[in-house]
């Protein structure tokens, strides 16, 4: 049920709900079923029960700028009690008692029902479109996080806070996160990450990727887990292939050597392998060649593959959107403890996802694509509904606030996107800057 629909639905009646509108989106027995599977659900009534722990890290993710008791607050979670005041100090154990793994479930049960159909609709050439990228989170610099998760060192020094790196498989059109993998940034890499998310690619998909993922171990999983799973990526500027056969200019099957270290790792994988191979060239831009596996010329254009390969874009984006829009300017997550991370990043990934599902109920009512709304706005109005639904009481004030909505829907909607870009993209030269330094051990604390 759309925003929309829910707002003329409690218009009807005396006294709209608090809170129940919006957490349709989730439904109460996918939250039931996520604590029964994981082994999480409350045994006893509590002041703050498990079911609604869960909205609360939600809320901790959609509120990156209030106090927790806040979101408590906001969220209309409290039971009623003689006292009808939840203490601060009932919600760290409350978190500890869910753990991540009920927010882990739902999120990828949400997921799988959101993006999936989402990418279905907005399919190119019968071929769902996905896309795989990674990034990292910074976390509160306590000792356990520090110890947990280390962070990037190079010649200049080390990261000034934790890092958690993070993977995730995307619906490109529509922005809906599918899944995720993130851990240590110090010892896990994003091709570790990447091949845990592979499983769940759906059949006829087109998953783009960057250079980074060449790798014939990879990309023949990818093409070898179920019928019609396709990729795309970028050949790097040392990348070796020989003409197997010509589609039309700048359009051939070429064929690669596996590299002597992939194949003593994987004995499984062949000793060369064949790719489609598109050239281009942009004003101002080196040319460069996409392989992909889309190999019949005549189903799947050169000059539309062109084209395509730039919606991987579209994961900087969201990742954007995350790490700046959704997190007001805080970009650190909350949670001093590596589990309390976790199960933060799943709420933040989860709340997302909720105002990407209500972004696409506004582009079906405004007649455009996803991206063309603005996700800042969404935001906000998500963000404002919330806080209405939970202090305002008088069924006269709804008529009027609806009118409201549906004017400012048309504000949602950004320009076109820009088809060329002026200047050519450039890596900026930080190191004339210092860097802070991190903490040193025998530093007071």
């Amino acid at each position: 049920m759309s925003l929309g629909t829910a707002l003329l639905e409690a218009a009807s009646y005396p006294r709209p709900d608090s809170f129940s509108d919006f957490s349709r989106r989730i439904p109460r027995e996918w939250i039931d079923e996520a604590l029964r599977a994981t082994g999480t659900a409350t045994v006893r009534r509590r002041r703050l029960p498990m079911e609604q722990v869960v909205w609360l890290v939600l809320g901790i993710g959609l509120f990156r700028n209030r106090a927790i008791e806040d979101v408590v607050d906001k969220l209309d979670l409290a039971l009623p009690s003689p006292r009808g005041v939840l203490a601060k100090s009932a919600v760290p154990p409350a978190r500890e008692r869910l753990g991540e793994e009920p927010m882990r479930w739902l999120f990828e049960r949400c997921g799988e029902r959101w993006a999936f159909g989402s990418a279905k609709r907005w399919a190119w050439r019968g071929l769902s479109l996905f896309g795989i990228d990674g990034s990292s989170l910074r976390t509160h610099d306590s000792d356990a996080n520090r110890s947990e998760f280390g962070g990037w060192t190079s010649s200049n020094g080390t990261s000034v806070t934790p890092l958690v790196r993070v993977v995730v498989l995307m619906a490109l059109r529509s922005h809906l996160l599918v899944r995720a993998s993130f851990g240590p940034y110090a010892t896990t890499s994003e091709m570790h990450h990447t091949q845990l998310l592979v499983p769940s690619i759906p059949a006829h998909s087109l998953t783009i990727l960057d250079g980074l993922y060449l790798s014939a171990a990879l990309l023949l999983q990818i093409e070898a887990g179920a019928i019609e799973r396709h990729w795309m990526t970028v050949a790097k500027s040392n990348t070796k292939m020989r003409t197997v056969e010509t589609f039309g200019p700048d359009d051939h099957l070429v064929e690669m050597t596996v590299s002597d270290e992939a194949r003593a790792l994987d004995r499984t994988l062949p000793k060369t392998w064949t790719a489609r191979a598109v050239r281009y060239q942009r004003p101002g831009f080196p040319p460069r060649v996409l392989l992909t596996s889309l190999r019949d010329p005549t189903l799947y254009p050169a000059e539309e593959l062109r084209d395509l390969y730039h919606e991987r874009w579209e994961l900087e984006l969201a990742y954007d959107e995350i790490k700046t829009e959704l997190s007001e300017q805080e970009p650190t997550l909350r949670s001093k403890t590596p589990a309390g991370v976790r199960q933060e990043i799943w709420g933040v990934l989860l709340g997302f996802n909720l105002v990407r599902l209500e972004m696409e109920s506004i582009a079906d009512h405004a007649a455009v694509a996803p991206t063309r709304i603005s996700f800042v706005a969404a935001l906000h109005l998500m963000r404002d509904e919330w806080e209405w639904s939970a202090i305002t009481r008088s069924p006269g004030t709804i008529p009027k606030h609806l009118r409201d909505l549906e004017d400012r829907l048309k504000r949602f909607v950004l320009p076109p996107r820009r088809g060329e870009r002026s200047y050519p993209r450039v890596v900026r030269d930080f190191r004339r800057y210092p860097r802070k330094k991190s903490r040193d051990a025998t530093e007071p604390k």
